[in-house]
């Protein structure tokens, strides 16, 4: 009979995990087949106006006008715009970022760190409009007085907002990357006679590289990503540029002032949806690179 019983509860031990195992993969099935279909309908949008504008003209052109008396449907001055605020974003946010994420983790005493970390969570929480207020009107303000650009609004007050914006979150997730780090293997490191600096730079670091690697590609998504800062810090001004001090114009900032302005169907609502693809593809890409480092790290440390 006890034979029995326990018999019983294995066999249900093993039905439970299969089921919460069958649950795991519904979910990871579920997020594949959204990206899918996301990706899809964007494609499905984008096809007919590929049939009508060349996809070299498309991605070449200089000059982005989809509702001008002759339409100019060239996507570059939004792309350099894109990749220009958000990579000088990532510039500053990146090093600062890892600084404060050190800091907290290795060095802040216990006081410090119960008032620092929840102070940096708050900064992730605020609304993206609040942001593109302060970056519209304080902001842009004092580079105007350092820099004297030829516009008050523009490339490098975005880049800066985006990086204020997302030093939180790759904070956030490295924090708990090296936190995760085994404290023997810390105390071995001081064991064998390193000390903080070199136990934080040569244990501490690499073994929380992967989850500082995942924290910055997700801050740069969100600085691609990002829209209402964008539109209100950078002038939204449809020129081909490399001036960090410009007016510059985003995929997303396009997208959030033309859309409501394009008639369903027609070929400026189509040439909005190709800027959305080529936006999704510019995300996975950097995914896909942030991957791609991670793998080859590991492998050069195995």
């Amino acid at each position: 009979m006890g034979k029995l019983l326990i018999k019983r509860k294995h066999g249900l031990r093993k039905l439970y995990e299969s089921g919460i195992k069958g649950m795991l993969g519904l979910c990871a099935l579920i997020a594949v087949f959204t990206l899918i279909l996301v990706f899809l309908f964007l494609l499905g949008n984008a096809l007919p106006f590929f049939g009508e504008v060349d996809v070299w003209q498309f991605l070449t052109g200089t000059k982005w006008g989809p509702f001008n008396t002759v339409p100019a449907w060239g996507v570059l001055p939004l792309l350099v715009g894109t990749l220009m605020v958000s990579f000088v974003g990532a510039l500053i946010a990146i090093p600062i970022g890892i600084g404060c994420t050190i800091y907290i983790s290795e060095i802040a005493s216990p006081t410090v760190k119960r008032y620092l970390k929840p102070a940096i969570e708050i900064l992730a929480g605020i609304p993206s409009v609040v942001y593109g207020l302060f970056a519209a009107l304080v902001l842009s303000n004092w580079i105007y007085d350092i820099f004297d650009p030829v516009s008050r609004l523009n490339a490098l007050n975005g880049a800066i907002i985006l990086a204020v914006m997302m030093i939180p979150i790759q904070v956030s997730i490295s924090e708990e990357a090296m936190n995760s780090v085994p404290r023997t293997i810390k105390e071995a490191s001081l064991a064998l006679g390193a000390n903080r600096w070199e136990t934080i730079r040569r244990v501490v670091l690499p073994s929380a590289l992967p989850g500082i690697i995942a924290a910055i590609a997700l801050a740069i998504g969100r600085a691609v990503g990002e829209t209402m800062a964008v539109i209100m810090a950078t002038g939204n001004a449809s020129q081909f540029t490399l001036d960090i001090l410009a007016s510059v114009k985003t995929m997303t900032a396009a997208l959030a002032i033309s859309v409501p302005e394009a008639p369903v169907g027609s070929i400026q609502y189509q040439g909005l949806f190709a800027v959305g693809l080529l936006l999704f593809l510019i995300t996975f890409a950097i995914n896909f690179l942030a991957d791609y480092i991670l793998q080859r790290y590991r492998e050069a440390y195995q």
